[in-house]
């Protein structure tokens, strides 16, 4: 997921009560507070596409077919790039 995508989901209130609840319960773990960065950054890394997907469908269904065009187009520019993945053959001597 791009970064715009996970900023557009922070503005979500529902976001923001998980991001606090996984900050308490990693803190407690740890002993101490983990801050709020460092509980943002790993929701973000390992919840953010689940929820997506179970709590918005329509905006992950839209993300993911953006995100296999932009794919898509990727492989027809490697391809087109003359640039051959095989090594050149090597001279005889």
């Amino acid at each position: 997921m791009k970064i715009s995508d996970l900023r557009d989901l922070l503005k979500d209130k529902r976001v923001i009560e998980e991001i606090n609840r996984h900050l308490w319960i990693e803190s407690q773990k740890a002993g101490y507070s983990i801050g709020i960065e460092r509980a943002t950054d790993e929701w973000l890394g390992l919840y953010a596409e689940g929820w997506m997907k179970y709590h918005l469908p329509e905006k992950y269904n839209s993300l993911q077919a953006k995100k296999r065009k932009e794919e898509g187009k990727s492989k027809v520019t490697k391809a087109h790039s003359g640039k051959s993945s095989k090594p050149a053959p090597r001279k005889k001597k």
